[in-house]
């Protein structure tokens, strides 16, 4: 049995929407927020992420886990690229450096170094903003989408039964390939399979997982075989699909849309005149150099 994420009815400013006008905002604002690189830029966005954060109803129980997963990524990411200041090389072409530091020993006759500029500095923080915003924009859609509605979304967006289908499987998927996992986990455990005390080597750690993955596998296998199997038997693709649920457009929805395709236009212009590019403040880059 297919199973969704936790969703559940709520009084918040996503769904007081049409669960295609939001979709279309989405992308819109997607698009836009992948346009700047620029600190002064990305600030409203995030902002519009935040609030829409703030507003979604969605408790901290329900979502800690994915959104300390996605905090966590993300500090990574932005970390990792200011040590090593790779992908910033292709945003800003001069570095002005702030210290230095050396380690006392050598490898292979190699000194390893970390080198503090302004540039790391703020294409570190401009990531942030950036990967924040989309992150917490698209962590939300789950918790706030009903499950009944996918496919019904992403046909009435345009897209054919079998696409509309397939993301609607898609989105399905996670959460039931989680499940079956955890029931498989507990009953492996209730047999005396103690995952806990797994040691050895990587291969040999792989190895003693095989009773944790091989049925997981399997029974993925055959939940989709099962699924085709029924879509066959109703004759699916043959003909245009029917939907139980049917969505309509209200005023707010297209105030909506149109607010999304202001946003990507103004967006877009601004990253065709140059603006919107890396900046760094000319009165830090002075301090320092």
């Amino acid at each position: 049995m297919l199973v969704a994420w936790r969703y559940r009815k709520r009084k918040s400013f996503i769904q007081s929407f049409d669960p295609r006008a939001w979709i279309i905002f989405y992308i819109c604002y997607l698009a836009s927020t992948l346009f700047f690189w620029d600190a002064r830029f990305l600030l409203p966005l995030m902002a519009i992420a935040v609030f829409v954060l703030l507003t979604s109803g969605v408790k901290w129980h329900e979502m800690r886990r994915a959104f300390l997963f996605i905090i966590g990524f993300v500090f990574f990411f932005a970390f990792f690229t200011f040590l090593t200041g790779r992908g910033g090389l292709e945003v800003y072409e001069q570095e002005h450096l702030v210290r230095r530091f050396e380690a006392p020993f050598l490898i292979f006759g190699w000194r390893p170094a970390l080198d503090i500029t302004v540039e790391r500095a703020f294409f570190a923080v401009s990531q942030l903003m950036r990967v924040f915003s989309l992150a917490v924009m698209t962590i939300l859609i789950p918790y706030s989408l009903n499950p009944a509605h996918y496919g019904i979304t992403f046909r009435g967006l345009g897209l054919p039964d079998k696409i509309a289908y397939a993301m609607d499987l898609t989105m399905r998927f996670i959460p039931t390939f989680g499940r079956d996992f955890q029931l498989t986990r507990d009953a492996q455990r209730a047999r005396g399979y103690e995952l806990e005390k797994i040691s050895g080597g990587l291969i040999e750690q792989v190895r003693k997982l095989g009773p944790l993955m091989v049925p997981v596998t399997i029974h993925a296998i055959s939940g989709s075989e099962d699924i085709i199997d029924a879509m066959d038997l109703r004759a699916f693709g043959v003909g245009p699909r029917t939907w139980l649920e049917q969505l309509t457009y209200r005023r707010r929805d297209y105030v909506l849309i149109a607010a999304g395709v202001l946003l990507l236009t103004v967006s877009l212009l601004l990253s065709l005149f140059g603006y919107g590019t890396f900046w760094v403040p000319e009165a830090l880059i002075r301090a320092v150099g």
